[in-house]
């Protein structure tokens, strides 16, 4: 009776252990197949793509000194005789835009004057910023941006769909004829084209392969007037990464008839827009 009875307790205690031991078995199958099924599920879904890096720039330049010292405005800009020596240096000290974001957009202008001319002189730089770097990056954005202009512009975009706009040709100097009779000069008459002086090579409008990652130039004559001069504006844009610099330069004679020359006033503005861009890149 003894033996029976301390079989009774000892069988349900093997029964629980029994139990357990399989309860544990189901639990370690469950975590290792749970385990298993989300390895799988990862490599057939992919990991997400890593999220673009942003633009080499995080912030912008003093926009009065940013390659601009005293030598090349003064070259650019006249000043006065009258004006006094702390005019002079508040005039090529420039006046910055307003900007409620320096970091986002800044501008200086300068305005120079003199009897024979006045001459216009602004600078802008924009860091553009992709507010979704899952699909673009920082230089992506400014990159479309700058097309933007481009294509307001009216300038096609270099690559496979676009070449530069070559700048117009210089006119072939004539062949020589042979010598017709002299005819009498008649009073009245008006003058051939033959004994005009020869226009001054305009260079016009193009793309720019040696400024910046991009660049593009526009060149505009202001609608000739019989009373007034024509003044001439160089528009150069460039971008380099995630920055986008705007250089205006106007050259506005005070004589009717005067055209400020192309090729002096786009040499100016370029040798600008270069030392302002080598100073992005330091």
């Amino acid at each position: 009776m003894q033996r029976k009875a301390v079989r009774r307790r000892v069988l349900p205690g093997i029964a629980m252990l029994t139990a357990l031991a399989a309860g544990a078995a189901g639990l370690t199958g469950c975590t290792s197949g749970s385990g298993g099924g989300s390895t799988s599920d990862s490599k057939a879904g992919g990991s997400s793509a890593a999220p673009a890096q942003p633009g080499k720039y995080r912030s912008l330049p003093s926009p009065c000194k940013a390659g601009i010292d005293s030598k090349k405005l003064k070259g650019m800009l006249p000043a006065g005789d009258s004006l006094t020596p702390e005019q002079r240096d508040q005039m090529y000290a420039g006046v910055a835009d307003v900007s409620y974001d320096g970091d986002r957009h800044v501008g200086c202008r300068w305005t120079g004057q003199s009897p024979e001319e006045t001459r216009l002189l602004s600078v802008g730089f924009e860091r553009v910023v992709s507010y979704d770097r899952a699909t673009s990056s920082d230089d992506d954005k400014a990159k479309q941006v700058y097309v933007r202009r481009l294509t307001d512009a009216k300038l096609p975009f270099p690559g496979p769909t676009g070449s530069p706009s070559p700048a117009a040709p210089t006119p072939a100097a004539p062949s020589p004829a042979a010598p017709s009779p002299s005819v009498p000069a008649v009073p009245g008459a008006p003058v051939s084209p033959a004994a005009s002086p020869s226009a001054p090579v305009e260079l016009g409008s193009r793309v720019l392969e040696d400024l910046g990652s991009d660049a593009f130039l526009e060149d505009k004559l202001s609608p000739a007037g019989a009373s007034a001069a024509q003044s001439r504006t160089v528009r150069i844009v460039f971008r380099t990464s995630n920055v986008i610099v705007t250089i205006e330069y106007s050259v506005q004679p005070a004589l009717p008839g005067t055209v400020p020359p192309s090729t002096e006033t786009q040499d100016r503005a370029r040798q600008l827009a270069q030392a302002m861009a080598e100073r992005l890149s330091e």
